[in-house]
């Protein structure tokens, strides 16, 4: 599905990625970890076409994305910060962005299921957090690309909106479709992914599952299993 090759990429002086190597196979559902500043974002952006590598390859399904945006149809992306037009109602973007993409009637289900009704005739600038992040899964999973990638999909969602998103999350996985995800709670990342990618300082530390990384840190449980890697790694 999304196949990365010596990637680099510098900003400035700044080597952010450093060499990054990663196979993702299509179907199932991986976390990208690490540190804050340890190159997640940029590696999930240059997937995205949003950051351009200063050296490597990445192909998704197949395809070398550089020169290409084509790719991006196949991806479906949830940004960390969805920055909205606080003039708009939540109504009036569902519709912008279906009339940009294509036709889906899967918006009206999903609006019932995070209990979005109440909202819709609100401007998006007077939604709370945890609302406008229920808007942003919305126009995420309305569509049907068989690349999702969640960048902190979990931010100010209420405890019943999160159990719809796992829900939501292992249904898309039941289809078929690859889901990259970055997120700092390890207890979701330990209840939905089914390999883990952690990236330390712009280079993968570790890939695999997650009994494969307690077993290699020798850890009972998956937050001591993490920490030991960042305390090894800053001692």
């Amino acid at each position: 599905m999304v196949s990365i090759e010596n990637l680099h990429k510098k900003f400035g002086k700044n080597e952010v990625l450093k060499g990054v190597d990663l196979n993702i196979k299509s179907g199932g559902i991986f976390a990208v970890l690490g540190p804050n500043g340890s190159g997640k974002t940029t590696l999930i952006k240059s997937v995205l076409g949003m950051v351009v590598p200063s050296k490597g390859t990445i192909t998704v399904q197949g395809e070398n994305i550089k020169k290409n945006s084509s790719y991006r149809h196949q991806i479906d992306y949830l940004p960390q910060i969805a920055n909205f037009p606080s003039n708009l109602k939540v109504k009036e973007l569902i519709r912008m962005i279906k009339d940009l993409r294509k036709n889906t009637n899967e918006d009206e289900r999903l609006i019932e299921l995070f209990k979005l009704q109440p909202f819709l005739d609100k401007k998006l600038g007077n939604l709370s957090g945890g609302t406008k992040q229920k808007v942003n899964i919305v126009l995420t999973f309305m569509f049907d690309s068989p690349l999702i990638i969640l960048d902190e999909p979990t931010t100010g969602l209420d405890p019943i909106s999160l159990i719809r998103l796992k829900e939501l999350i292992q249904k898309e996985k039941q289809k078929g479709k690859t889901i990259l995800i970055t997120s700092h709670i390890m207890s979701f990342v330990e209840e939905v992914s089914d390999e883990i990618v952690f990236l330390l300082e712009g280079k993968i530390y570790f890939k695999g599952t997650i009994s494969e990384l307690k077993t290699k840190t020798n850890q009972p449980d998956f937050e001591h299993a993490i920490a030991s890697i960042l305390s090894d790694n800053h001692a």
